[in-house]
């Protein structure tokens, strides 16, 4: 018999078959439809029936849906809040039927006022990671959605009057000195490591007392964006000044529970904007953000203001292609005016007409 709805307690309950075309394909059923409403039960019912169907006809993997392909996905808390808007958009459509410009048309419609980058890493980044991985492991067909392209992100940068890739400040010498003269001694030494080392902000404040090799002048940094925990080399002085900082147990804001001791004391990668922002102010600075302090002033620091090699400097921040730090985290501080003269200097020639005496000078 076909599925039939009947009462069980607060909820209904649905026993039977599903049948197609008068044949039995999938069953027998005796199970809970979770519904206290005969109306969501129904609805359980046609929602079961049609993917019992799907599949009967164009077979498993093929019939799977965006539903079923997020239940394979390990994704972080910070993924999982992205993808609840495309669940509740997609949830039911079959993996087939996804397509890149369905995904990319999802952006305008929900973040109208957002840049295109931003529509890329929360919507296309963390659906195609879903998409993909129910690929890897059942064979569904695989996404690739193109890139937005310069002409998309200008025109949406326009619509929004806001650019959106701004020219990151990275941080010289002379902003360290400034910024360490008005900090206290743990946020001093902060911005020293992260400087010194390229370190992320997440990896620096993650930093334990047991992560210091005082002897080899030796930090432990955890494993981040792809690449795995690692001891890296500080110089002497920045040994002693992490040595010099009594650690800290910070509170976690969610559970309120004190935290293990750390080096720097602070609980998460953001707790230290406020703070930044303060001293910054106090000592009459721009305000950087850790990254510009950190990656993008090691870099333009080493490769454009010292002159060191590309590869070195990449390999000493732990960037495994030199083409990334070059493309992204160094920039040029040349006044473009003093570029433009160059092209107007009249260069000091050699006189090819000599005198004798100068002949007679050279034959010597």
């Amino acid at each position: 018999m076909p599925l039939q709805i009947y009462k069980r307690g607060r909820f209904y309950w649905v026993k039977g078959w599903v049948e197609y075309n008068g044949r039995r394909i999938a069953g027998p059923y005796r199970r809970s439809t979770k519904a206290s409403t005969e109306a969501g039960a129904r609805d359980w019912v046609a929602l079961e029936t049609e993917m019992q169907i799907r599949r009967h006809v164009v077979g498993d993997e093929i019939s799977k849906t965006f539903s079923d392909a997020i239940m394979l996905y390990n994704a972080s808390e910070e993924d999982a809040e992205r993808l609840i808007p495309i669940v509740k958009a997609i949830g039911a459509m079959p993996l087939t039927a996804i397509t890149g410009a369905l995904l990319k048309g999802f952006g305008p419609d929900w973040k109208p006022m957002a840049s295109t980058d931003t529509w890329w890493r929360e919507i296309i980044v963390p659906a195609s990671a879903v998409i993909n991985n129910a690929h890897q492991l059942l064979g569904t067909p695989l996404i690739r959605v193109k890139p937005y392209d310069k002409f998309e992100r200008i025109s949406q940068d326009k619509l929004r009057d806001k650019p959106s890739r701004v020219e990151r400040t990275p941080a010289d010498k002379e902003w360290i000195e400034a910024f360490c003269s008005a900090a206290d001694p743990y946020n001093a030494a902060l911005v020293r490591f992260m400087f010194e080392t390229a370190a992320r902000i997440d990896q620096a404040v993650s930093l334990e007392p047991h992560d210091l090799r005082p002897a080899e002048n030796k930090v432990r940094v955890k494993a981040q964006k792809g690449h795995p925990e690692s001891w890296i080399t500080v110089s002497p002085e920045m040994m002693d000044e992490l040595q010099a900082l009594p650690p800290k147990r910070p509170k976690n804001r969610k559970t309120g529970k004190f935290m293990k001791p750390r080096v720097f004391g602070y609980g998460s990668s953001t707790g230290y904007n406020t703070r930044w922002k303060t001293i910054c102010k106090r000592a009459g600075i721009q305000y950087l953000s850790a990254h510009q302090a950190g990656r993008h002033g090691f870099f333009t620091e080493l490769v454009v203001r010292q002159g060191v090699d590309p590869v070195t400097a990449a390999k000493a921040g732990r960037w495994s292609d030199p083409n990334l730090p070059m493309r992204i985290y160094a920039h040029a501080e040349t006044d473009e005016a003093d570029v433009r003269a160059r092209f107007r200097t009249n260069h000091v020639q050699e006189d090819p007409v000599q005198s004798p005496k100068q002949q007679k000078s050279n034959k010597e």
